[in-house]
């Protein structure tokens, strides 16, 4: 059976979906964000991959202010077509906002959690305001 890609169920979690986002090659977990109707659109557009910001309440182009952009290679929704799976080229290295590769850089080890990732680069310099 062949679906449209604006059938996924937004309606059903509030009007947003998370979407996972993988490395294409190398399989590693880059973030976890949260797409509407009209970031994925913009997604399938584009080729470029668009979230929705919760924080900010609006949409925004992966990058946009640090350039490093999501290429998107695949994506893929599950069976209840209520989660994305993007799997992205990730240009210029890191998809954390704190300069790191990956935003799951913290590694719980017992009643602690450790920083275990390395920075691709300064936020302070990135994000200068």
């Amino acid at each position: 059976m062949i679906r449209k890609a604006t059938d996924l169920a937004f309606e059903k979690c509030g009007g947003l979906l998370p979407a996972i986002v993988q490395d294409a090659d190398s399989g590693e977990v880059l973030m976890l964000a949260y797409m509407n109707l009209e970031s994925w659109k913009k997604t399938v557009e584009t080729g470029k991959a668009h979230y929705w910001s919760r924080s900010r309440n609006k949409l925004w182009l992966k990058g946009e202010t640090s350039g490093h952009v999501q290429v998107v290679k695949e994506a893929y929704v599950d069976c209840d077509f209520d989660t994305i799976l993007l799997k992205v080229e990730q240009v210029g290295g890191a998809a954390c906002h704190t300069g790191h590769r990956s935003c799951f850089h913290n590694k719980v080890e017992g009643e602690d959690i450790k920083t275990v990732g390395q920075l691709v680069f300064d936020p302070k310099e990135i994000y200068k305001k």
